[in-house]
């Protein structure tokens, strides 16, 4: 039985004000643009394998950067994709080959996803069918955009223009088509919906590292309560500009290891020095059990739980004791309806930085307990960078393919332990399990923390 809280009764500090819902919540289509490739069997492998999507920064010149190296999505446009499909698409798709690189990347899996699933607008009632995702800001092209109004401002001889002016020559330089494509990080929701011809409930949430996560813990929400029976849920980003890289370098979070790409982002490690950025998309199908059952889907897992909780401390660090972090674990936990001991696995948020890394560490042995010490837990951010915005719904496409398959993935590039960081991290190499139920864990900047438990399915 789910449960959740109920938005009319007052809360008095008790946990019982709940109302109950028995609605299943399930799996059923996967999609992703990822460093690692673009297709669920190849990705997989490749993380399994522990192979590195890092490499020397390719979409701009990095050659001055304090950190030039990323994990980058490499070969993959959306109008090569549009064209792989044929013709019924390419005309929907090539309007939307010239926004946002996230944006692309999201329609891409966006797309694969939903065929993937086997539904089609014309079997399912696009009311009940929406779209959450967690997308983050567009630097690039905003950048792109002030400058062609700055030189549009500054064109027409010496002086300041009048106002009247000013605001004539900055119409002029704008297109429709750069607005939506660089002001709106969440323009590839209303991309997908259009597309597919969603009409149900549809959000994008900016929220730092956890907002992928935090879009399918929500989406989830959405159908157990009933409003909807299906909801396309993840997140696309990159950061690999010159705006992003900048920033990440003025936080000093970046690792400085651009002689050993591959070998750079090492969490859990005692010497690690920081995270790789990488980029992508990834984007899955989330569905009521019995309207999955109904029409005969295959069906990956069971989104069994999700809880959330706020740092409510400091901008870019997490509380010391991982107090927040082991709330949202702990709110995971009991929404599935499961016990620390039953959980096999973890793929951590395992950013790489120093302090990130043994704070986890702490917060799940807090909130696990003793059954910590029986965990296997890995960081898949050695491999793929760290996604931003997009992390958490990568993280949790490889917890659905864990508990699926029944192999955790390693954390590469262990080699030292760190006294801090005293768990099993699966390293180097991965492991074949009994992965009944996994879990994910992501915490952003601005104190925000999610975890989700998948489990395996069973009828």
């Amino acid at each position: 039985m789910r449960w959740y809280r109920s938005a009319c009764i007052p809360d008095t500090g008790r946990e019982s004000h709940k109302t109950p819902m028995n609605r299943r919540v399930v799996i059923t289509g996967l999609g992703c643009v990822t460093p690692l490739g673009i297709e669920t069997t190849s990705v997989w492998r490749a993380l399994t394998n522990g192979v590195s999507g890092v490499g020397e920064i390719t979409s701009f010149d990095a050659s001055s950067y304090p950190a030039r190296i990323a994990a980058e999505v490499k070969g993959w446009s959306l109008a090569d994709f549009a064209k792989r499909l044929g013709q019924q698409w390419t005309a929907d798709l090539t309007p939307w080959s010239e926004h946002a690189r996230q944006t692309q990347f999201a329609i891409g899996s966006a797309i694969t996803a939903f065929e993937s699933s086997g539904i089609s607008t014309s079997t399912i009632d696009p009311k009940q069918c929406g779209v959450y995702l967690g997308c983050g800001e567009i630097f690039p092209d905003l950048t792109r955009l002030t400058t062609a109004i700055g030189s549009a401002i500054q064109t027409g001889g010496a002086g300041e223009p009048l106002e009247a002016e000013r605001f004539q020559r900055s119409y002029a330089a704008v297109a429709p088509a750069q607005v939506d494509s660089t002001m709106e990080p969440g323009a590839a929701v209303g991309a997908i919906a259009g597309v597919l011809g969603l009409e149900g409930p549809s959000v994008n949430f900016t929220n730092a590292c956890v907002s992928s996560a935090a879009a399918i813990g929500e989406a989830k929400e959405v159908i157990a309560r009933g409003d909807a029976n299906v909801m396309l849920a993840g997140g696309a980003h990159s950061m690999i500009n010159p705006t992003g890289m900048t920033a990440f370098s003025r936080l000093k979070t970046l690792s400085m290891r651009n002689d050993d790409p591959q070998g750079a982002s090492r969490p859990f490690d005692r010497d690690r020095d920081g995270f790789v950025a990488g980029e992508g998309a990834t984007i899955i199908v989330l569905e009521e059990l019995e309207h999955a059952k109904k029409r005969g889907a295959e069906i990956w897992a069971e989104l069994r739980g999700y809880g959330s909780a706020h740092d409510a401390y400091r901008v870019t660090d997490l509380r010391p004791d991982g107090h927040s972090a082991v709330r949202s674990m702990q709110l995971a936990l009991r929404d599935s309806q499961l016990s620390p001991s039953d959980i096999a696995y973890v793929n951590a948020h395992g950013s790489s930085t120093v302090v990130n890394d043994s704070v986890e560490t702490t917060a799940i042995k807090n909130a696990f307990g003793e059954s910590a010490r029986d965990l296997a837990i890995s960081s898949t951010k050695s491999m793929t960078g760290h996604l931003t915005t997009a992390c958490g719904a990568l993280e949790v496409l490889f917890c659905i393919l864990t508990a699926r398959h029944g192999v955790a993935p390693p954390t590469i590039n262990y080699e030292t332990p760190d006294p801090a960081c005293d768990l099993d991290y699966v390293p180097n190499i991965a492991r074949t399990m009994v992965c009944e139920h996994v879990m994910n864990n992501n915490f952003g900047f601005g104190g925000q923390n999610v975890a989700i438990v998948i489990s395996r399915f069973v009828d």
